[in-house]
């Protein structure tokens, strides 16, 4: 048996039967109030995700955005409990500014360097759309370019801020607009939509 966890969420049933292999028997009574805590909040966690999705699912702004390929329900949701009126905003760089997303730059005489995001701005939007962007530079083929060109001159790091930035500014768009991604992928769409319905479904259950 080797010495890492088979699955990635601790609790899962590969782990469990992993970790009570050569216990003692103190040790095992750790484990089992350790899994008991683990499952309650896994319960808790999956209650909230649905209540979000029931939410979600009734936001016309939330659907648009999920339009947006690496844009899940949760991130749009988000999105739109942030911003509130996203009409205050005079442009998209602004947009993207609030969110924390407009890379720092460095001047020294003749030369510039842009480097990663700093200081002000909202950290859970900045947050939420950097795991976004890194999920659509793998499906898109217009934001995987735009980080491969960034990537190669300034790093992975400041790639994925690039795309995300970029993202934060279609969005601004898209709810000033009411028009979904220019590139969606109807069929992901379909698929985001449905797996947020049945989540829904879940949260007006329980």
């Amino acid at each position: 048996m080797g010495s890492v966890c088979p699955a990635q969420r601790p609790s899962a049933k590969d782990n469990v039967a992993w970790l009570r292999l050569s216990l003692g028997f103190m040790d095992d009574a750790i484990l089992h109030s350790d899994l008991a805590v683990l499952e309650a909040v896994d319960g808790q966690v999956t209650l909230i995700e649905e209540k979000i999705a029931v939410l979600a699912a009734e936001d016309r702004h939330v659907r648009l955005l999920m339009t947006m390929t690496g844009v899940g329900y949760f991130t749009a949701m988000l999105v739109v409990s942030e911003v509130g009126d996203f009409s205050r905003f005079r442009g998209d760089k602004e947009f993207a500014s609030w969110m924390g997303l407009v890379p720092s730059v460095h001047q020294s005489g003749e030369k510039t360097r842009i480097g990663g995001v700093s200081g002000p701005g909202n950290k859970r939007l900045r947050w939420a759309l950097v795991e976004s962007a890194q999920t659509a530079v793998r499906h898109d083929a217009r934001l995987g370019g735009m980080y491969e060109r960034v990537s190669r001159r300034r790093g992975a790091g400041c790639a994925v801020v690039a795309v995300a930035n970029e993202m934060a500014r279609i969005m601004f768009f898209m709810l000033v607009r009411g028009e979904p991604y220019w590139g969606e992928d109807r069929g992901l769409t379909e698929r985001k939509l449905k797996g947020m319905g049945k989540k829904a479904f879940n949260g007006l259950r329980n």
